[in-house]
């Protein structure tokens, strides 16, 4: 029983690369780049997220846990 023989892969092409890339793949960078930096010049326009009670309560109670 013999082995199948593989072809050796085709060498690449040496022409010029023609890849050009959509819109939005320089935009949306760009676009959350100029965010947050705006948010680090002005950091009093950020809010922190209000907590949800039970979350606080439910922290308090595993660290109240852990101590004993």
């Amino acid at each position: 029983m013999s082995a199948p023989t593989h072809t050796p892969p085709r060498p690449a092409a040496t022409g010029p690369a023609d890849t050009r890339l959509p819109w939005w793949a320089l935009a949306l960078p760009t676009l959350a780049f100029v965010t947050l930096l705006l948010l680090i010049l002005n950091p009093s326009e950020a809010q922190a997220a209000p907590a949800e009670p039970g979350i606080g309560l439910l922290l308090e109670r595993v660290q109240q846990l852990v101590t004993r």
